[in-house]
């Protein structure tokens, strides 16, 4: 008998791979992940910050119908929504073999990003926000991979205890991309934008000009991290779309460092590049129209349909400037920076 243990032993082995091979992962799927959550907001905004956690528990969906507890760790984070919001953006962090052997295997660390208020039309600006993140993946390699997920969520502070049901989404660790891409995330450095990889960048720049969005830096890292490809290559890596024009949630508002008046309004910030390699990405976009329409269209059913024809329109826009030489000459070839 000894003499088969060994055997059994690496068909064990190789079945128990092969099975968690074959497990489905919490970013492998589109569909809405139902989840339950139960916290103070007070307690979450007094007693949490960067190097503390409140400690909570998510109670999730698996994919055969079942559910999981798992023990979790929150804290807020973010700066604008954080102050200005009544659900704070989140960091949750999985308690030691928690994410093990079910759908957050890998995911130990995760953003969380609520809808900023309580009234009814909250939901539609984060599916607004959840689908630039997935506008972004069609138009560029590096980003962080998301996953939407609908909140059954009781606040501790509801003398009544009812719960509410919301929508929001799932963000993937800093250290989750570097590790996908085996690069670095460059921490608290300065990197001007003229250091970036010029494909990278100017697929990012007409990107963040698409959807409206003029709140991001570089040199500060601002909704952005830098990534470390190797010792000559960094690319960018955004986040946070809410104060843009494809979304404009009631609190949108306009840095007074830029030169427009409202988060509709377009301004192309980045870098000036090689003229031909700007024609080129702008045929890349091209190219992706029809893909970049329907990622609308798939999350249509979760929108009013009027904002489903002004997310239409908008995109149209972006889409008529790349088409007219004169128009994608004034706005963006010579719109461009050539300084900080």
């Amino acid at each position: 008998m000894k003499k088969f243990l060994p055997l059994f032993c690496a068909l064990l082995f190789s079945y128990s791979f092969a099975s968690s091979q074959e497990m489905e992962l919490l970013f492998d799927s589109e569909e809405i992940l139902e989840v339950s959550m139960k916290f103070s907001i007070k307690k979450l905004r007094t007693e949490t910050n960067d190097s503390t956690l409140m400690d909570s528990f998510l109670i999730f969906k698996n994919p055969d119908g079942s559910s999981d507890t798992l023990d979790v760790g929150l804290r807020v984070r973010g700066n604008f929504r954080r102050e200005n919001c009544f659900y704070p953006p989140l960091r949750m962090r999985l308690k030691k073999q928690e994410g093990k052997g079910n759908l957050f295997d890998g995911s130990r660390n995760l953003k969380i990003v609520f809808p900023c208020a309580t009234n009814k039309n909250a939901d539609s600006f984060i599916v607004k926000e959840y689908l630039c993140y997935q506008l972004y993946e069609e138009v560029s390699q590096y980003t962080f991979k998301t996953r939407m997920i609908r909140i059954n969520f009781q606040n501790e502070d509801n003398k009544k205890g009812e719960t509410e049901q919301l929508l929001g989404f799932l963000i993937e660790d800093d250290d989750k991309v570097a590790e996908r891409f085996d690069a670095e995330v460059l921490e608290n450095k300065k990197v001007a934008g003229t250091f970036l990889e010029d494909s990278a960048a100017v697929r990012h720049d007409l990107f963040q000009y698409m959807i409206g969005n003029t709140d991001w830096s570089s040199l500060y890292q601002h909704n952005m991290k830098i990534l470390k490809l190797d010792s000559k290559t960094a690319v960018p890596l955004a986040y946070d779309f809410d104060m843009t024009g494809m979304v404009m949630p009631p609190y949108a508002q306009v840095s007074n460092l830029v030169d427009i008046e409202n988060v509709s309004e377009r301004l192309y910030r980045g870098y000036c590049r090689d003229e031909e390699l700007m024609k080129a990405i702008s045929a890349e976009f091209l190219g992706k129209e029809q893909v970049l329409f329907a990622e609308i269209q798939q999350l249509a059913h979760l929108v009013p349909e009027q904002e489903v024809k002004n997310m239409t329109n908008y995109l149209a826009g972006f889409f008529d400037i790349l088409k007219n030489e004169r128009l994608f000459e004034f706005s963006i070839l010579t719109a461009c920076r050539t300084t900080e």
